[in-house]
C-alpha cells in the first residue's frame, strides 16, 4: 500500500502497466477503466461527452461484453471516501487550487510532456516630438521548455468475500483501502512542491519550492523554533524583499514547517499580549496566507508569490477510483490515479516568486 507508482512515456516506450496501455491503446480513457453492474444485472460504462459534469445528461451509459465488479453505488462510495483524504492532504496543492493557478489540459492521457513558452524583456518605449523616429523593432525571444506528464497512482484490492457480504448484509463497502491508496498519492504530489523531489522525462524536469534552479535563496541564521520573535520577523521581511528585488510583488503564501507551529503561535512580546508571532506576521502587506505544510522538513521556509507567472498546477485528471485487471483480466484490482503536478515558473531572466529560508 505504500507504494506510489509514477508511469512516463519517453521516446515512444512505456513505462508502468498505465504507460504501457497507453502505447497498446493509443490514448486511455477513463471511463472504460469504470464499469459498472446496472439494475438488469449488464455491465455499462458511462463516458463524459461534455457540458455540465456534474448533470447525468453530459454522459453517455453504454453496455460493454466484458463483466464489471461493482455497481453504480459502490463506486460512488469509492469516489465520495477521496474527496476528505484529497481536501485534508493537499496543503500547497489545494492553495493552488483554491487561487485558480490551475491550467487545464484536454486530453491529459494523450499528453505526456507540457510544451511551454517563456519570452525575454524586449522592446522599449521612446519620447520624440514628432512620432516618425522609430523605435528599436527588437523582437521578443521565445524559449521553449518541457514539463512531464507522469501518471501518478496506487494498486489496492476489494476482497471478494467483503464486497459479496457487504451486498448480503445491506453494510456500507469497507473503504479503507481507498483512503490510505489515496493518502499515499495525495502526498506524492505534496512531495514534489514541498521536497527536493524533482523527476526528469522526456527533456523536461519536475522542479518543487525546495529544488527549482532559479529561487532566492535566504540565509536562515538561527532556528525559528529557538529564535526571537523579532529576529523572526526580520528573516520574513528579508524574504519579501527578495521576491521584490526578483520583480514579484506578491500577493504571498508563507510555508512553514510542523517544528514552527507552535513557536508562531507564542506572543510577540509581553507589552502586546495576546497579540502571537503568527499575528505580527500577517500584518506584513502581502502576505495572505500563512500554512503549516507537514511534508516539509524542520529549517526550510518558504515564501512562495501566488500568482501564475511563478506556479500553476497543470491538472489533467483529478483525484479519481479505476478498475484495472491483470492477469489476462482474470484479477480484477483498483487504482486511486491522478494526473496533475506543480510547474515552478521563472522568466528567461531567472526571476522568481519564490523565497527559500534555509
Amino acid at each position: 500500500m505504500n507504494d506510489v507508482n509514477m508511469d512516463f512515456i519517453l521516446n515512444g516506450k512505456g513505462q508502468g502497466s498505465l504507460a504501457n496501455y497507453i502505447m497498446t491503446n493509443g490514448r486511455l480513457d477513463s471511463g472504460r477503466l469504470r464499469p459498472f453492474i446496472g439494475s438488469d444485472g449488464r455491465s455499462y460504462i458511462s463516458q463524459y461527452k461534455g457540458g455540465d459534469p456534474t448533470k447525468p445528461e453530459s454522459y453517455i451509459v453504454s453496455p460493454i461484453q466484458t463483466n464489471a465488479t461493482l455497481r453504480r453505488d459502490e463506486w460512488k462510495q469509492l469516489d465520495e471516501a477521496i474527496q476528505p483524504i484529497a481536501r485534508e492532504r493537499l496543503g500547497g496543492i489545494q492553495d493552488l487550487i483554491d487561487k485558480n493557478l490551475v491550467f487545464n489540459l484536454g486530453n491529459a492521457m494523450g499528453t505526456t510532456v507540457l510544451e511551454y513558452h517563456d519570452v525575454n524583456d524586449s522592446m522599449e518605449a521612446v519620447m520624440t516630438m514628432d512620432g516618425v523616429t522609430r523605435s528599436p523593432g527588437d523582437r521578443p525571444d521565445f524559449g521553449t521548455h518541457y514539463l512531464p506528464l507522469p501518471i501518478i497512482h496506487v494498486d489496492y484490492e476489494i476482497n471478494a468475500r467483503v464486497l459479496a457480504a457487504s451486498r448480503s448484509l445491506g453494510n456500507p463497502l469497507d473503504t479503507t483501502s481507498v483512503e490510505h491508496a489515496t493518502r499515499r498519492v495525495a502526498e506524492k504530489l505534496e512531495d514534489l512542491l514541498f521536497t527536493s523531489t524533482s523527476y526528469t522525462y522526456g527533456g523536461g524536469t519536475i522542479y518543487g519550492y525546495l529544488n527549482a534552479p532559479n529561487r532566492n535563496e535566504v540565509t536562515l541564521g538561527t532556528a525559528w523554533s529557538s529564535d526571537t520573535a523579532a529576529n523572526i520577523l526580520a528573516d520574513v521581511f528579508n524574504m519579501k524583499q527578495a521576491s521584490i528585488d526578483a520583480k514579484h510583488y506578491g500577493p504571498w503564501a508563507l510555508y512553514i514547517p510542523t517544528a514552527y507551529e507552535v513557536t508562531l503561535d507564542k506572543d510577540y512580546d509581553s507589552t502586546t499580549p495576546g497579540t502571537t508571532i503568527r499575528d505580527r506576521i500577517m500584518k506584513i502587506s502581502g502576505i495572505d496566507s500563512i500554512k503549516t505544510i507537514d511534508r516539509l522538513t524542520a529549517a526550510n521556509v518558504l515564501l512562495v508569490e501566488m500568482n501564475s507567472s511563478t506556479v500553476r498546477l497543470v491538472r489533467g485528471m483529478g483525484i479519481q477510483n479505476v478498475e484495472w485487471s491483470t492477469e489476462g483480466g482474470m484479477v480484477t484490482k483498483y487504482k486511486v490515479m491522478t494526473i496533475q503536478v506543480p510547474q515552478v515558473r521563472a522568466d528567461q531572466e531567472g526571476n522568481s516568486g519564490i523565497v527559500h529560508l534555509s
